[in-house]
């Protein structure tokens, strides 16, 4: 759909300005100089205001007759990982065994530096780090089945097992022989069509899914980690490939509820909250005070919206679904405009196909 509204399009054009990430897939920018439209964080030079027109729908655009900007790539998913990025984790999973060092990357066409700049800015470590961390979780998946240190260590391309026990206690915080009783939180970073997010998950279950532009987010890491007494390193296991599907599916509008387990530390009360949140039907929204009448605890309005705004898994965990009581959208930790495009997803998910 063709934005008309001026006050809409006054707020869009800011945001393309500002390359608000919280707007990402809630518009396209089509410059009718270029012919090309953008996402709204796209790097290229900004049109005049009188130059551009705003859609709701790639499709829309492609309609209206725009081709897609080289730059943003508004048709793929938006922050896709980089092309350095992407050949370098390509390597790195068809070598799990082998350090991946600058020789390799560039022998492979690779600029080792945009490598590390990208993952100094998303993880805040660097691509060696970030190989260490999932060197050892795949040491502690085989130790935790019942493999030795000695081929645990060697599985994982370490030549020593001193060098390998070091590592493993830097990371985790304990030594190799105590993996079957050590917790660990691990994470990784997924592409969706409203901006990257990152992925945390246990052994039982899904225990964070934020925008990775959220505020506060390391402080949930920090409170994350104490309260569940692990530590977080960069990996990957069944519950967080189970997420992948499922919000795949989501995405793309063919499924409405979820089956992944969570591991959702936190108070009685905000669990009790979360779970409530969790009953609202996609395609539904419900206000403060209906959720604290629903639980029971009518007068607990104040309550039941601070333990909404801790909730650290979203979509799976649907605050989105949490309105005003005259109908405004409230806050959204992965902001407003994200807000309005889970709710707006979701209605049309609900309505069904059109006839």
């Amino acid at each position: 759909m063709r934005i008309t509204d001026p006050g809409q399009i006054d707020h869009y054009y800011q945001a393309l300005l500002d390359r608000s990430s919280e707007h990402v897939g809630s518009f396209y920018a089509a410059v009718r100089t270029t012919s090309v439209f953008c996402i709204a964080t796209c790097r290229a030079r900004k049109p005049k205001r009188e130059n551009v027109e705003f859609f709701t729908e790639v499709k829309d655009a492609l309609d209206a007759g725009y081709r897609p900007c080289k730059i943003c790539r508004p048709v793929e998913h938006s922050h896709a990982l980089p092309p350095a990025v992407a050949a370098a984790m390509a390597l790195l999973r068809a070598h799990p065994q082998q350090k991946v060092g600058d020789a390799q990357l560039r022998a492979a066409g690779v600029g080792p530096e945009a490598v590390r700049r990208w993952f100094l800015q998303h993880y805040g470590i660097t691509f060696q780090a970030y190989q260490r961390m999932t060197r050892i979780n795949q040491a502690m998946e085989e130790l935790k089945a019942g493999k030795s240190s000695t081929d645990a260590a060697l599985d994982a391309g370490y030549q020593s097992t001193s060098g390998f026990g070091y590592s493993f206690r830097k990371l985790t915080g304990g030594a190799p022989r105590r993996a079957a009783h050590d917790a660990v939180i691990l994470i990784d970073r997924l592409n969706t069509p409203i901006g990257p997010m990152f992925l945390c998950a246990t052994e039982q279950g899904v225990c964070l899914l934020e925008f990775v532009d959220r505020r506060m987010l390391e402080t949930e890491f920090h409170d994350l980690q104490r309260r569940l007494r692990a530590r977080i390193l960069a990996g990957d296991n069944a519950i967080m490939r189970q997420t992948r599907q499922e919000l795949a599916e989501y995405f793309a509008g063919q499924r409405q509820t979820f089956d992944v387990p969570l591991d959702t530390p936190g108070s009685d009360f905000q669990r009790t909250v979360w779970q409530a949140l969790q009953r609202i039907p996609c395609g539904q929204t419900a206000s403060y005070k209906q959720q604290a009448e629903r639980i029971g605890r009518p007068q607990a309005v104040r309550a039941v919206a601070a333990a909404n705004g801790a909730n650290r898994v979203s979509i799976l965990v649907p605050c989105h679904r949490v309105i005003g009581s005259d109908g405004d959208l409230t806050g959204y930790g992965g902001g407003l405009p994200r807000k309005a495009w889970l709710l707006a997803h979701e209605a049309r998910m609900a309505a069904g196909p059109a006839i």
